[in-house]
């Protein structure tokens, strides 16, 4: 397990497609404890394997809530439905945050690091986490899918 570089915003690796995972080996299960290491150091809530320099369809996604730790492998949203406009970051893009839609409610398909099938049905801030480690996958950032991009201003008292 090791903390690893997220990489940042104009890396051209954030915008490649990611491969899918075609067996869960040792390699795969040392990717998911690097993400959840490197994700804890960065005190975010989601991370995906292209953030730290790994082309493959793998997200960690922790809210720090009763939802636990939730690890996807080669995830697809099968279904969406309704609307939701709020703020979102990214720990590939420090100091900034984004308007973005996304849909309100969810179901993500994929497998867990056991190789077990699973299927989330999702809503709210576990939705747009979800939406937005995907969207990595994919090679989007939120920025292509914000209305309005903007610096957050640091709390100087």
């Amino acid at each position: 397990m090791a903390v690893r570089k997220i990489l940042k915003f104009g890396d051209k690796n954030l915008e490649k497609v990611s491969r899918r995972v075609e067996e869960i080996d040792k390699d795969t299960l040392e990717l998911v404890n690097d993400l959840r290491e490197t994700l804890n150091n960065a005190q975010g809530i989601g991370l995906a394997a292209p953030q730290i320099g790994v082309l493959k369809k793998v997200i960690f996604i922790d809210l720090k809530d009763e939802t636990g730790e939730i690890v996807l492998i080669n995830p697809k949203i099968v279904m969406k439905s309704g609307k939701d406009k709020d703020s979102e970051g990214c720990l590939s893009y420090p100091g900034y945050e984004g308007i973005v839609e996304r849909p309100k409610r969810i179901t993500v398909s994929g497998m867990d690091y056991k190789g077990n099938n699973l299927e989330i049905k999702a809503e709210g801030l576990l939705a747009r986490a979800l939406c937005h480690e995907i969207d990595h996958l994919e090679g989007i950032l939120y920025t292509k899918r914000a209305r309005r991009v903007y610096k957050i201003e640091e709390d100087t008292e």
